[in-house]
């Protein structure tokens, strides 16, 4: 049994954890179907808390070593680390992918590639602006754009001047975690799917939990709380802001794909709800526009934005300045209204036309979830082989198809349709029906 340093942070021990079987994986030890011990039993004999031994399985499932089975536990899965890179690398790479439910990218002709270079061009004809390196902080006439855009769209109230841009919110948070640093140690995410986010905190020493409201720094995606899109709501919001202000613990709101609700009216930002205290606004456009354009921006509450001026000058711009110019004036000329506009009818009708296509294929077989924002939906079928055999058969049929959760007879698959276009729908969804039938008479 592993040994453990007692000395060391929760953090730590946590880590130690999930290494331990990590290794253990990686070297044969633990075998392919194997149960992994319940957290009460590994809780007991580690002498840690349940919840230090629920953050190392959760990663350990998030990296794709075990999975979670309902009413039953956690299960090794089926194909080692070095095989899972090597299959990861041939799926991404396969020119046999006709049909793609893993994406979250964007439907190829929501976006007006021309309309977008001409505000390109535009923007390098600037010569005499184009010489200079952009702002620290984002340039000055975005970031008023920035302030009007929030307010009306948002309810969010605030000044340029409260207003950082990066090249993404993995930028930002490399510029926020040194000033929370002096006064918060631990952070809470939702889940450990947000690697990218989850690793800044760590590399800053941040003690790091999943769903621990204890937590000094709680970051939360309120219109993304599941990936099939269901949002937080009011009620929630406003608990949720209570109970920060009293262990006086900082929001990091998030506010990824609130552009994409369909089924109700939007709800309310943390950050205009809590009147700008104690809550840190993210957003970006990458579901707006294109992934590769790359602006994101944050609004920093009163309590931090001296500490933020007196280390700016440490940081250099990471987003492009030509592409901060030509977002302002493509804002300006009402293109990002139109264009969130015509996403959201598009992702809606797109919506729709899938889940009438799954009745029609998979008949009573089947249950779906799907919230009332985002751009995927659960569906759970009967199917009682692996995951892993799954992935490989429906691959070798031209479909890529996630699975978010299974049980002893079922899988619940997620299925993104933002990218896919809709004519191959019906195709993808006889693939998948086709492949599990086949699968369970073989």
């Amino acid at each position: 049994m592993i040994q453990l340093d007692k000395k060391e942070t929760t953090d730590h021990l946590y880590l130690e954890v999930y290494r331990y079987y990590r290794d253990l994986i990686q070297n044969g030890k633990m075998l392919p179907g194997s149960k992994m011990p319940s957290l009460r039993k590994c809780a007991q004999e580690l002498k840690l808390s349940r919840t230090t031994i629920e953050n190392a399985y959760l990663q350990l499932a998030a990296d794709g070593y075990i999975l979670a089975k309902a009413q039953s536990g956690y299960y090794v899965t089926e194909i080692s680390v070095h095989q899972r890179q090597k299959a990861s690398s041939r799926y991404s790479q396969s020119v046999n992918v006709r049909f793609d439910f893993s994406s979250a990218g964007v439907d190829r002709e929501s976006f007006r590639f021309d309309l977008w270079s001409r505000y390109i061009k535009s923007a390098l004809r600037q010569d005499q602006r184009m010489l200079t390196y952009g702002e620290v902080q984002g340039e000055p006439d975005l970031r008023q754009v920035l302030a009007d855009y929030i307010r009306h769209r948002r309810n969010i109230q605030c000044s340029p001047d409260d207003i950082v841009v990066g090249a993404s919110v993995q930028c930002l948070l490399q510029v926020l975690c040194p000033l929370l640093k002096s006064r918060y140690h631990s952070v809470s995410f939702p889940n450990p799917s947000f690697v990218q986010g989850s690793t800044i905190f760590q590399d800053f020493g941040f003690q790091l939990h999943y769903r621990d409201k204890n937590s000094q720094v709680i970051y939360v995606s309120p219109a993304h709380m599941t990936k099939w899109g269901e949002i937080m709501p009011v009620s929630r919001r406003l608990e949720l802001l209570e109970y920060a202000s009293q262990r006086e613990s900082l929001i990091i709101e998030d506010d990824y794909e609130n552009e994409f609700v369909y089924l109700q009216k939007p709800t309310p930002s943390l950050f205009g709800l809590s009147g700008g205290q104690n809550v840190v606004y993210i957003g970006s456009f990458s579901r707006l526009l294109l992934p590769s354009i790359r602006i994101s921006f944050m609004v920093l509450p009163p309590s931090l934005l001296d500490a933020y001026r007196k280390k700016a000058d440490f940081y250099n711009q990471t987003a492009s300045k030509a592409e901060q110019i030509a977002l302002c004036q493509f804002i300006r000329d009402g293109h990002l209204a139109s264009q969130t506009r015509k996403l959201k009818r598009l992702y809606a009708q797109k919506g729709k036309q899938l889940c009438q296509i799954l009745s029609t294929v998979f008949g009573k077989e089947y249950s779906i979830k799907m919230g009332p924002a985002g751009t995927s939906l659960a569906l759970t079928l009967p199917c009682v082989v692996s995951t892993d055999i799954v992935h490989k058969e429906t691959e070798k049929k031209g479909l890529r198809i996630p699975v978010l959760s299974e049980t002893a007879d079922t899988k619940t698959f997620l299925l993104s349709y933002s990218a896919m276009e809709v004519q191959d729908f019906l195709p993808a969804c006889h693939i998948l029906k086709e492949t599990l039938q086949s699968l369970s008479v073989s």
